[in-house]
């Protein structure tokens, strides 16, 4: 019998959520052959199986929270399935995760995946699974420290909300599932609104308005909100929002219309990018950059017998400068924890990689160190991994700058959002030929160039304008040079 266990995910994945179990209990499956689904807040990722077997028992549902080393489910040896037909056994040591080195072993049972009757029952903190776990609340409510954060940013009450968990416990998909059929805070007293807070922060505690029940409305209309500034007022970081007054509308569903749920992905990424938004102010500047000479360049790459007729794109080249650029201008690759910034040693460039299931931003550690053949094979490996969903959740960490391809269809300019706790981003635009002013021979002419808009958004609090500018200014003069060596 094997246990299959909670591998570690990623350097800073600490546990896992069960999104779905692709093997059904009693169907025999191969080795690698994937088991389950977990979903991280890095990326979801199917766990394959260790071993060819039957998959006797699923030892955590779909929802539940897996620590990292904690048992999936258990796997029958299909060499030993007739033996253990005949009679009991013992069920074999769990495999150890990448981090985690444990042995554990369960009692003979009578019966596949039951205890003897007289064994007392394994609690859930042995077992490494949080099956969406948390006491009651003043008001009795019973939920999962996640259930319960979700509501809090939304100003949700928990007592509204039926629990599909453990004992009743609320969990975050029930949540979820209360505020997408429309059941918001709009559901709380209206003598005492909602609070709206930004993703990553617990929600204020508001005050009680009266000491007693009024008979009659004191305000005719919202009282004014407290004062943001001031002594004693606050602290550091984002301002909490009170919403008072305004009330977004409720889109009322007509025929036709099509309802598209957020799945997990789509969850992450509105939440990480409504979190950038808030937490940094973004101040985007755009160089024009002539891609003419890089162009020649690339057809010299790519009748190079290095490449093999393929010549690294205009991307490859965009990141080749933009490395270069960032060994210049340190305070560019660096992250911003608490109230300090971390200037990195190595550039951990990300590439941001669109995929079916939405926004992937995979990292090319020490991208510092690699040559522009090295960059362009980095950039299409992760790239097609990406899309096919086999990058691992540690190739979607770490990164220190990030670097933003929207396509080559119709985008002239934009501005991305920073990937937190990054402070900047590029952006490429479309390279178009324009007609364009260059001075030859004392005189000015009008030429035709191959001609790109390119976008810096960069973090105020900790990038001054002359910095920003700065940076941008010399990745557009190393682009425009296009001195690059395979």
């Amino acid at each position: 019998m094997t246990t299959v266990v909670m591998p570690q995910l990623g350097e800073s994945v600490m546990e896992g959520t069960v999104v779905r179990w692709i093997a059904k209990t009693g169907q025999k499956v191969e080795r690698d052959e994937p088991l389950v689904e977990i979903a991280t807040d890095k990326a979801n990722t199917e766990i394959p199986s260790p071993t060819t077997g039957v998959l006797v028992e699923q030892l955590a549902k779909e929802g539940a929270v897996v620590t990292v080393g904690g048992p999936l489910a258990r796997l029958e040896d299909a060499g030993g399935a007739s033996a253990t037909a005949a009679s009991p056994s013992t069920a074999t040591s769990p495999s150890p995760s990448p981090s985690t080195s444990t042995s554990t072993s369960t009692p003979t049972s009578t019966s596949r995946g039951q205890q003897p009757a007289n064994a007392p029952p394994t609690p859930l903190a042995a077992t490494g699974i949080r099956e969406p776990a948390a006491s009651a609340d003043a008001n009795g409510v019973r939920a999962t420290p996640v259930g319960r954060n979700v509501a809090q940013e939304h100003g949700l009450d928990l007592s509204k909300v039926p629990g599909s968990g453990a004992q009743g416990r609320v969990t975050k998909a029930d949540v979820t599932s209360f505020l997408e059929k429309g059941a918001t805070s709009s559901q709380q007293s209206e003598m005492q609104p909602p609070l709206s807070t930004f993703p990553g922060q617990k929600a204020p505690t508001a005050p009680p308005l009266y000491s007693q029940p009024p008979v009659a409305p004191v305000y005719s209309q919202p009282p004014p909100p407290p004062p943001s500034f001031g002594p004693g007022v606050g602290g550091p970081g984002p301002v909490h929002i009170t919403l008072r007054a305004y009330k977004p509308p409720r889109y009322t569903q007509k025929e036709g219309d099509q309802v598209v749920p957020f799945d997990h992905r789509r969850r992450l990424i509105a939440e990480h990018m409504v979190y950038s938004k808030v937490t940094s102010p973004h101040v985007p500047c755009t160089a024009e950059v002539d891609m003419t000479n890089l162009s020649r360049l690339r057809s010299e790459w790519k009748r190079s017998p290095e490449t093999g007729g393929k010549a690294p794109s205009f991307l490859v080249g965009l990141c080749r400068a933009t490395v270069q650029a960032l060994g210049e201008f340190p305070r560019l690759n660096a992250v911003v924890q608490d109230e300090s910034l971390i200037l990195r040693k190595d550039v951990n460039l990300g590439i941001a990689v669109e995929t079916e299931k939405g926004l992937l931003v995979p990292v090319i550690r020490k991208a510092n160190e690699l040559s522009v053949l090295g960059l362009a094979r980095a950039i299409d490996d992760l790239a097609a991994r990406g899309r096919t969903g086999k990058v691992t959740a540690d190739e979607l960490s770490g990164g220190s700058f990030t670097v933003s391809n929207p396509g080559l269809k119709g985008n002239l300019f934009g501005a991305a959002i920073i990937n937190q706790p990054q402070v900047g981003i590029l952006r490429m635009g479309e390279i178009v030929k324009r007609a364009v002013v260059r001075e030859r021979d004392g005189e000015d002419a009008i030429v035709i160039r191959a001609m790109m808009y390119l976008t810096l958004s960069y973090d105020h609090r900790v990038i001054d304008g002359v910095t920003g500018n700065g940076f941008l200014h010399r990745v557009r003069e190393l682009i425009e040079e296009a001195k690059f060596e395979l």
